[in-house]
């Protein structure tokens, strides 16, 4: 997959010239010819397709046909979603609210009233970079990126430049980040953490009732200073609609004790769960989720694409 995106995304100058000719197209016609061209990828990229499949039935309580249409759905979804990312970001002196139907937006206000900042949690579902550079133009956001990636590096540079700020995990001492994102929460400010990130060096977690490794980052902030923690994720609704959901503020200093990080990142990762189930084909990791687990890497020989 990154080795996918490395290539799209390694000549901006080519990009561009293609974005040019492509806001000559109907949005309808864009829409068809993307579709066609995920039918392609899902038929010729063979190995990936079974590898999301694969995942995809170990995780998901469906049978194998609706499991094949849910990774055709998520071909398409990724393919639109660069085309967005790239070409058709929202132009800030254009009206583009239509493209977002926000439900639970006065949990954030809520969670804001409180002086404390809100953490926005949120997983790698529908066009996740979009939500954020949405939030960005109505809240004072900072996030956390790891920009290290050569392949992703030109899509964080781009959204840092329509101005979403952001910290790079990889470059930024782990001391100075905390700091950093503290110092945001102070300021009454909003900090957007994508909490299904995947690194070995992780501390343990559970996701999907399986030993993994996730960051802590935001049991941590919460359990510290009493940060409201405000569930969010968005999805694609149809074409280049969206939609973002907040929900009730968690307040994690209420249901554990300070020296209990480990069981509060389990209980969000729980959240997570419940938003990938509710749209399972827009949820960016199916193509190597199973590289994350600690034990009992299970490889279902059955299942075929």
């Amino acid at each position: 997959m990154y080795r996918w995106l490395g290539i799209v995304l390694e000549d901006e100058r080519r990009l561009q010239r293609v974005g040019w000719w492509l806001r000559f197209i109907p949005r309808r016609l864009l829409l068809a010819f993307f579709f066609v061209a995920s039918l392609l990828v899902y038929v010729g990229a063979a190995s990936f397709r079974k590898s999301v499949i694969r995942n995809m039935a170990q995780l998901l309580d469906a049978p194998l046909p609706r499991i094949r249409r849910y990774c055709r759905s998520y071909v398409y979804n990724i393919i639109v979603t660069l085309y967005e990312m790239m070409i058709d970001c929202p132009d800030p002196r254009r009206n583009d609210t239509d493209r977002f139907e926000t439900e639970g937006e006065s949990h954030l206000r809520e969670a804001l009233e409180r002086g404390k900042g809100a953490i926005v949690f949120a997983p790698h579902i529908g066009n996740f970079f979009y939500y954020y550079l949405h939030l960005s133009r109505k809240y004072r956001c900072l996030t956390v990126a790891t920009a290290g990636s050569k392949e992703l590096r030109p899509l964080y540079l781009k959204f840092q430049q329509l101005g979403c700020k952001g910290l790079d995990y990889d470059h930024t001492p782990p001391l100075e980040l905390f700091r950093k994102l503290r110092n945001h929460l102070n300021d009454n400010g909003v900090v957007f953490l994508l909490g299904d990130f995947y690194r070995p060096t992780f501390p343990g977690a559970k996701f999907f009732g399986r030993e993994t490794r996730g960051p802590s980052g935001t049991a941590a902030l919460a359990l510290e200073r009493g940060t409201p923690v405000v569930p969010f994720f968005g999805c694609r609704v149809k074409g280049f609609r969206h939609r973002l959901v907040f929900g009730n503020p968690v307040y994690l200093q209420e249901q554990f004790r300070a020296d209990q990080r480990v069981e509060a990142t389990n209980a969000l990762n729980g959240l997570l769960e419940q938003y990938v189930l509710e749209v399972p084909d827009q949820w960016f990791y199916w193509f190597n989720v199973d590289e994350r687990w600690e034990v009992g890497r299970e490889r279902n020989a059955g299942i075929t694409a």
